[in-house]
């Protein structure tokens, strides 16, 4: 039997929580954003037969962008897989502000660490003297930072750099593989060269922290027609320049529908042409150990 423990996914429940990223007429403008317009919970991680759920890490999805516990609340009431979660925080907040939401997260025992997403406004937003203490607020205690920004963004990983030097006790978790470009044998051109080499570069880079490891997900966000060859150079990269122990599978589901179903990505997972032993690890032991389920 295949244990799994997804560590990148999410629920959504419209009548309790806001998720305006959702709704029409928000941004992300995506064409197909209304397949992913519904409720989902843990009764649609459905998988074959050979493999089991063993548990789950809940990513922040928007519930209740001012007062995250919100989400923390109803995932624990509603939950019965063993999970942790990820709560979201905004880091721009005064330091008393953002202390007394941390406060009211500790108080739910599932939350095992924050998100902010940063992506394109990472070097303007990590800038921010607050948002540098704010992260020290985190590592003091004990929270660790999922961190979603685009790796080939070169100002701003050498600034989180210079500020995960200052924070050595701080967990960093980078989200969806750090963004890798997509390269193509056909379309190869020397800006799609330069990313990627920019992109293993802070691979490499950021592979120095101990405290730091990386999931492998959101290939659909990338490109909703991604070549699996692609999606296994990134996994194989991942690997080389952060060891097998800190990288993890995961599946950002329910986004992942976008272009297959659940099962589908875990069974492709579970038959990546690794060593069963790497394959145990990147599918569950390794969550276990960063999200602290054991």
């Amino acid at each position: 039997m295949n244990k799994i423990i997804d560590p990148h996914l999410h629920f959504f429940d419209r009548t309790r929580g806001h998720y305006q990223w959702l709704k029409e007429g928000y941004p992300p403008f995506w064409p197909d954003k209304a397949k992913i317009r519904h409720d989902f919970h843990e009764n649609a991680l459905t998988l074959k037969q050979k493999s089991t759920l063993a548990g789950f890490v809940h990513i922040e999805a928007g519930f209740d962008n001012t007062r995250p516990w919100r989400e923390i609340a109803w995932l624990e009431s509603s939950c019965s897989l063993p999970f942790k979660a990820v709560a979201g925080i905004d880091l721009t907040l005064n330091e008393n502000d953002f202390v007394l939401q941390l406060t009211q997260l500790r108080q739910y025992h599932c939350v095992i660490g924050c998100r902010h997403i940063l992506d394109d406004q990472a070097y303007k937003i990590l800038s921010q003297k607050q948002v540098q203490n704010n992260l020290a607020h985190l590592a003091n205690n004990h929270l660790s930072f999922d961190l979603q920004m685009s790796l080939s963004d070169k100002p701003a990983v050498n600034l989180f750099i210079q500020i995960l030097q200052t924070l050595p006790s701080l967990k960093v978790i980078i989200n969806h593989a750090g963004w890798p470009p997509i390269t193509s044998t056909e379309t190869h051109t020397q800006t799609q060269e330069s990313t990627w080499q920019q992109w293993q570069s802070s691979l490499e880079a950021l592979s120095a922290f101990k405290h730091c490891a990386i999931k492998c997900s959101g290939w659909e966000m990338v490109d909703r027609q991604y070549k699996n060859q692609w999606q296994f150079d990134i996994i194989t990269q991942c690997i080389q320049s952060f060891g097998v122990k800190r990288v993890m599978l995961a599946s950002n589901f329910p986004l992942v529908l976008f272009t297959q179903k659940y099962h589908e990505l875990w069974e492709h997972y579970l038959t990546l042409n690794l060593p069963k032993a790497q394959i145990a690890a990147l599918t569950c032991t390794n969550a276990a150990h960063w999200y602290k389920f054991n």
